[in-house]
């Protein structure tokens, strides 16, 4: 059994990007070299998640505290098709636990916001409606895939929204219970919460972003993909 001690915690910084190739080689550039060292059935895995991957719903993350559940949070994210997560830290370091999110979060955006007040106006610019998640909350889960674009806002574990996240948003949804507990971990209402909006939702991101993610992920698949590249640079006399 791994113990807590032995458990690894990375620390996610200002938007957490998956690893990228040089600046010199356009999207299609990397497709192009790296694409035949890639099996067929992973190339059209690749492209299937691509297609159906959704800009218009993301989760925004109010100083969370437990690496565990962040890093659960961020495996719900992106098995339902998210692109972009973002976080609020609180004063330390947003952490996850690597033995939790096994990865996932190096196919996701996740976008770290200084303030509340910056993360507002990020999630405004793109047109999505604000909605906290509350007890006595006005929608029930399976109502959030009619909003066109939505942010979920998820509280800390223990102090729940800040005041400016409450006052910004427009929507709030509960988790309907029948038993004593009044409330649920973050990590299970967030994959509540989630299953519920992405439901029936087709993929949403333009083909050029479709292209630039299975450009990401042949270069994450590719063993030693920079290598390769660097190789290419030097054969083409860059």
């Amino acid at each position: 059994m791994r113990r807590l001690s032995d458990e690894v915690f990375e620390p996610l910084g200002v938007d957490r990007l998956p690893p990228r190739w040089p600046a010199s080689w356009s999207d299609e550039e990397v497709i192009l070299a790296l694409e035949p060292l890639v099996l067929e059935e992973r190339r059209a895995k690749l492209r299937q998640v691509a297609a159906r991957r959704l800009g218009g719903v993301t989760v925004l993350l109010d100083r969370p505290h437990d690496p565990h559940n962040g890093a659960a949070v961020l495996r719900s994210a992106e098995a339902f098709g998210l692109q972009a997560v973002h976080v609020i830290p609180s004063a330390e370091a947003f952490l996850v636990a690597g033995s939790v999110s096994r990865g996932t979060d190096t196919w996701l955006d996740v976008h770290r916001h200084a303030t509340p007040e910056h993360a507002i106006a990020r999630l405004r610019e793109q047109d999505l409606e604000l909605v906290a998640t509350h007890p006595e909350g006005e929608l029930l889960p399976e109502e959030l895939r009619q909003l066109p674009r939505c942010a979920l806002l998820l509280g800390n574990e223990h102090r729940g929204l800040s005041e400016p996240l409450r006052r910004a948003a427009t929507r709030s949804v509960r988790i309907p219970m029948r038993g004593f507990v009044e409330s649920l971990n973050v990590s299970v209402a967030s994959a509540i919460l989630l299953a519920a909006a992405t439901q029936g939702r087709e993929g949403d991101l333009s083909l050029d972003a479709q292209r630039r993610l299975y450009a990401r992920g042949l270069f994450s698949t590719v063993r030693r993909a920079p290598e390769v590249l660097a190789a290419l640079d030097v054969s083409r006399g860059r």
